[in-house]
């Protein structure tokens, strides 16, 4: 994955960790299980997501290739204890 891209999605697991106030107030009014680790964890993810997808438009000028994705998803899955834990 682009170091540039990796680091922009660093900052958005690190700003999810700063506004983690704002996540679990989320999960609150929109979950009927108070907080659930999966819903705060999907939510977390969606932001990652979202990053990812728009800072390779930004950054690539371009959608991510399939290859791009597949890196993400493996970056993902082995940051995924660490992402539980914040709740």
């Amino acid at each position: 994955m682009d170091e540039i891209l990796l680091k922009k999605i660093n900052e958005k697991i690190q700003e999810s960790i700063s506004n983690k106030d704002e996540i679990k107030q989320l999960i609150s009014m929109l979950s009927e299980i108070d907080n659930s680790k999966s819903f705060a964890l999907g939510i977390v993810v969606g932001r990652i997501y979202n990053a990812f997808y728009y800072q390779s438009k930004r950054i690539l000028n371009r959608e991510p290739t399939k290859v791009e994705f597949e890196e993400f998803l493996e970056f993902i899955k082995n940051r995924k204890s660490d992402l539980e834990n914040l709740w």
